[in-house]
């Protein structure tokens, strides 16, 4: 009997991937194009910071396209990869569509949801292929750039695994686990893009005697990353609408759940690890767990938020206003889920406002550490000698 691995790979058709490459080095073309005319001129070390500066925007977009094709339940639109029944686009497989379309008006197959979903992989290789120019550049600037260029190659080779991630998204038919990990996976690029960004803006800190530490901020960022698992597993098991009214869930404060099955990783979607229906209260205690968490979230953030406002220093205070801003959109965005029924523009706000405090956190542990790294390398200078300038921070690598 074939395993499921052995079922997802007779879904994978290669014959148009190279014709994919090409289409997403042509649109690539686009927003290169865009940069190089604007930093035409330029060095190169600040040619890659815009360069940088355009993959995180795209990237994020990237992400709300993603979170986009998943709540309109179109990550099947077309049930094969990388191409849409082994085309180019869903215009050669439009008698497929149809047919698949006709055979189930309502199912996961349907000429709108396969131009979502090949919009979504479409600019997931355009993503990757100005990640690709970006790693090339930063190779040839080696000697002139403040961090490694080993950063861009991570950062390619963490892409390359996304679109793997991506792939077995479809062939394994939305597994639960497979789908959250991608989602996680975009979060661990977004950090990577900010990471070098921050190197090349080399803006850090004011040495503030009670300014947070970046330790602080990183489990800050810890807990906001489990509970961003935790919304995605929620997305994922379409547990939304498990729990109806707020702060109560179907009128109880604590009511019946099955965190053992809701929580089993290794399942089909809307099964148990055996095989059976998942069962309501799973999906309760899949979406409770979201919104307890939350709590310890918010105290999380409101402390780290407290303690930059006190430090004094003005980036400081405006990476609080930032915190502060981002934490009551996701309040609110979450909140309109359950109580407008989980109304599109909503979800997709909420995982926008999400990426967003994974990129704010992300800046803001790069700077506190630059500040952390210039205030050791000063110890171990000893004290500055009469009418020597102090030392410049160095950014964060």
């Amino acid at each position: 009997m074939p395993t499921d691995l052995q079922a997802a790979h007779a879904l994978i058709d290669w014959s148009p991937l190279l014709r994919l490459l090409g289409l997403a080095a042509v649109v690539a073309l686009v927003p290169l194009s865009w940069w190089w005319l604007r930093q035409r001129g330029a060095p190169l070390p600040r040619k890659l910071a815009a360069l940088t500066a355009l993959i995180l925007f795209l990237t994020l977009d990237l992400i709300v396209v993603g979170s986009f094709t998943r709540l309109t339940d179109s990550g099947l639109g077309c049930p094969d990869w990388p191409g849409c029944y082994g085309e180019l686009s869903p215009f050669g497989a439009k008698a497929q569509i149809s047919a698949a379309q006709a055979a189930m008006p309502g199912g996961p197959v349907t000429h709108g949801k396969a131009w979502i979903e090949m919009l979504h992989r479409y600019l997931a290789m355009t993503v990757g292929a100005l990640i690709l120019v970006a790693t090339a550049m930063a190779w040839r600037a080696r000697a002139q750039l403040p961090h490694s260029p080993w950063w861009a190659t991570a950062t390619l080779v963490w892409v390359l695994l996304q679109g793997a991630f991506g792939k077995y998204t479809v062939t394994l038919k939305l597994y639960p686990a497979v789908v959250t990990l991608h989602l996680l996976g975009a979060l661990v690029l977004l950090a990577l893009l900010v990471l070098q960004h921050e190197s090349f803006r080399a803006r850090p800190l004011a040495l503030a005697s009670r300014r947070p530490g970046p330790g602080l901020v990183a489990l800050v960022l810890a807990a906001v990353v489990l509970q961003i698992a935790l919304g995605g597993w929620v997305s994922t098991n379409y547990a939304v609408l498990a729990c109806q009214g707020f702060p109560q869930c179907n009128g109880q404060w604590w009511p019946a759940m099955d965190a053992a099955h809701g929580f089993t990783l290794l399942r089909h979607l809307g099964q148990t690890g055996g095989g059976e229906a998942l069962a309501f209260d799973a999906l309760v205690a899949i979406h409770m767990a979201h919104r307890l968490f939350a709590v310890v979230v918010v105290l999380a953030l409101g402390g780290l938020i407290a303690a930059l406002w006190r430090s004094g220093d003005g980036v400081a205070r405006r990476y609080a206003l930032l915190l502060a801003g981002g934490l009551l959109w996701q309040l609110a965005s979450g909140l309109s889920n359950v109580v407008l029924g989980w109304p599109i523009v909503a979800a997709l706000a909420h995982s926008a406002g999400a990426a967003g405090l994974v990129g704010v956190l992300t800046s803001l542990w790069a700077r506190l550490h630059a500040v952390r790294a210039a205030a050791g390398a000063r110890a171990a200078a000893g004290p500055a000698s009469p009418g020597m300038a102090p030392a410049r921070h160095t950014p964060a690598s």
